[in-house]
């Protein structure tokens, strides 16, 4: 399976779409700011363009939200950092992991006060 064919194009053209608006910027300030046409950001977020990593990173810089995100959502993001957070406790003493852990599910439980 190619790169091109694992995006989901429109999703990705539905977070431009969200995070543009979280913005409250209009189709044409993105396109200037981007330096690209309306057009082009209108067809990006209808998922009928592909665009190159140069265009997402500027987006993401511009919508001030990460480039993993704008490619692959939150919960794409969620996976990936259990799964790091996975592979490096991994090697680690087992009985301190379980404090690791209790400490991080206890702020977790808090973190509306942090």
């Amino acid at each position: 399976m190619s790169l091109e064919q694992a995006l989901d194009y429109i999703a990705i053209g539905d977070r431009i779409r969200k995070h543009r608006e979280l913005s409250r910027m209009t189709q044409e300030q993105l396109s200037e700011s981007c330096s690209l046409s309306t057009g082009y950001i209108g067809h990006l977020e209808r998922g009928t363009r592909s665009p190159s990593l140069e265009t997402l990173a500027k987006i993401s810089q511009i919508l001030h939200v990460s480039l993993d995100n704008l490619v692959f959502g939150e919960a794409e993001i969620s996976n990936n950092m259990i799964k790091i957070l996975a592979l490096t406790l991994e090697d680690k003493n087992p009985e301190k992991v379980k404090v690791f852990l209790k400490t991080v599910c206890a702020l977790a439980d808090n973190i509306d006060e942090i």
